[in-house]
């Protein structure tokens, strides 16, 4: 597959998490995706498998981070994988604590599908903001 083609899926990729169509993203990502988000303590932290996990995943993002993007991300690609560059603003809704997240994902395309997903992410800030304040004991 060309490198416009593997961009143009990407691309496509993004589109359908932006306007959440299950059936869209489900379409452009091989049976067995594997979505590696580094970290822990924040939400979305953990390698999610599947379809299932890949709009399990999705939906926790959508019910447990308000997220921007203030500008389009960059697409770089060579040969079957795609580097997309960006920034996210946003709020962890059970904190309404804010997170500035500079990113990277990595992206391999197989077959005309996408087939792994590795984010390269500001987990300091998003853990940051997921953290949830304690009161001093009396």
């Amino acid at each position: 597959m060309s490198i416009e083609k593997n961009i143009q899926i990407v691309k496509d990729f993004f589109a359908a998490i932006g306007g959440y169509d299950e059936h869209d993203l489900l379409a452009l990502v091989s049976d067995d995706i594997k979505w590696i988000i580094p970290g822990r303590d924040w939400p979305l932290a953990g390698t999610h498998h599947g379809h299932a996990e890949l709009a399990a995943v999705l939906q926790k993002a959508s019910s447990e981070i308000e997220m921007t993007y203030p500008k389009p991300p960059e697409f770089v690609a060579q040969g079957d994988r795609v580097m997309v560059i960006g920034v996210a603003t946003g709020t962890i809704k059970a904190t309404n604590k804010p997170f500035n997240d500079d990113w990277v994902f990595d992206i391999t395309v197989r077959d005309g599908k996408i087939a792994t997903i590795r984010e390269y992410i500001d987990t300091q800030a998003l853990a940051l903001a997921s953290e949830m304040t304690t009161s001093p004991r009396a």
